[in-house]
């Protein structure tokens, strides 16, 4: 039962268990998070950091994944330590969370849904040219997304993103490799140092705070309860898997920063922003090693951009899922829920597994309208901060038990974050055009 507030007593937390040991076979919503978080867009901002600036931002793409490593363990202690979900917690601190967030799935979800697509469909017209428009794929990956999702529950959903991370994984290492890196530079690049460039502070926050991580750093809790990790018992086991994600995640940062720095930094060669700035690597790549590297990064390129699709298609259905019935019940939210596939069967899952793929088919065709972009941009840019600063203020507070409330690290971790990405968000809402909008 919760108190008149909505806040989560003490007494009402679920139990200690018996801790289960911390080992590698149960790795796997780390594994999901980490390929989710990593899209194309990510890949191709740490190669413009690389093609920009060399190896001198290196230090800066791996604090982001530490950064990242302290927003998703929070986010999965409250899932284990409360027994509940994480909009719970933010119902529990008043209705203008409920009202964030019905915005942002609603609007965001619309323009995301376009975006993933889009992504996916770039490497598959490049692997098969002639045969569809890039509309047509991207529909067709729009399809496929929903189908295995709807069809599937987190198990099997695991193993499948578990394959598309191996795949990124080889595909990254050997561009790495195969770019021949500049190793005593490279090690240079773990220095803290500023690019003497205008605009340099703002860029290495952006690369520190851009790289792995959207909403789904807070679907990584329901990712652990749909795993069937519930209660306090998998605490050891959520921290190395949530390790070990944004370890994978440093990998492709790290390896994509080095064929920035090699491959196009070294030959002053520049890229577009976006997804089409792998298709144009796609083509330095061929010039330099010829077509099956070329290909081979294609098949990386697509891996990336799939496991995207279709890990927000089912993360955060699954967190619109508990948003509805938390409305609809107006009682606790529980892991138990999730973890029982309740959830994944849920009619509003389905409905915002529809709202992702139909509707945002209308801007493949039509372009992207002007005002919804904006709206987009600010809502997307304003959600991490606001997911820092809640974390910071659930886990301080009477709902957590107190041996898994927040310590000193884990605090100032979570400030730093919630520092950095409202200085970047204020920075994505200055920069929208305004005047145009109104």
């Amino acid at each position: 039962m919760a108190d008149t507030t909505g806040n989560t007593r003490d007494t009402e937390a679920p139990h200690d268990h018996q801790p289960r040991k911390a080992s590698w076979k149960h790795i796997g919503p780390g594994i999901v998070v980490a390929a989710t978080g990593v899209g194309a867009g990510d890949l191709v901002a740490t190669l413009i950091a690389g093609s920009n600036f060399g190896y001198t931002l290196l230090w800066a793409a791996i604090v982001g994944c530490l950064v990242k490593i302290s927003l998703a363990e929070a986010a999965g202690r409250w899932h284990l330590s409360t027994g509940r979900t994480l909009f719970d917690g933010w119902a529990s601190l008043g209705r203008w969370t409920t009202y964030f967030f019905a915005a942002y799935a609603v609007i965001w979800g619309f323009v995301y849904g376009a975006a993933a697509m889009s992504s996916s469909a770039l490497p598959l017209q490049a692997l098969f040219p002639g045969v569809m428009d890039l509309e047509w794929w991207a529909i067709a990956s729009g399809l496929v997304g929903l189908v295995f999702v709807w069809f599937n529950k987190y198990a099997v959903f695991e193993k499948v993103m578990t394959v598309l991370v191996g795949v990124m994984f080889v595909v990254t290492v050997y561009l790495a490799v195969r770019v021949t890196p500049n190793l005593p530079d490279a090690l240079a690049g773990l220095l803290p140092v500023l690019p003497d460039e205008k605009d340099s502070v703002l860029n290495t926050l952006g690369l520190i705070g851009g790289v792995g991580g959207t909403i789904t750093l807070a679907a990584y809790g329901y990712w652990v309860n749909a795993k069937g990790w519930t209660d306090t018992g998998w605490m050891k086991v959520m921290r190395l898997d949530n390790r070990v994600a944004y370890a994978t995640t440093g990998v492709f940062v790290v390896a994509m920063l080095f064929v920035g720095a090699e491959l196009l930094h070294s030959a002053n060669v520049a890229i577009a922003g976006g997804d089409k700035g792998l298709i144009q690597l796609g083509d330095i790549l061929e010039d330099e090693y010829g077509t099956a590297t070329a290909k081979f990064f294609l098949i990386g390129f697509f891996a990336t951009s799939f496991t995207s699709l279709i890990g927000v298609w089912h993360g955060v259905s699954l967190m619109f899922a508990d948003f509805v019935a938390r409305q609809r019940d107006r009682g606790a939210a529980k892991g138990e829920e999730v973890a029982s596939g309740a959830r994944e069967r849920s009619w509003p899952f389905r409905a915002y597994l529809l709202w992702l793929t139909f509707p945002p088919m209308i801007l493949l065709f039509q372009g992207q309208p002007f005002r919804l972009i904006v709206l987009y941009g600010v809502l997307g840019a304003a959600f991490l901060p606001f997911l820092a600063g809640t974390l910071l203020w659930l886990l301080n507070s009477s709902r957590v038990p107190r041996p898994w409330r927040n310590g000193p690290v884990s605090n100032a971790m979570l400030a730093l974050a919630g520092l950095l990405f409202l200085v970047l968000c204020l920075k994505q809402v200055w920069d929208q055009p305004w005047s145009e909008f109104f």
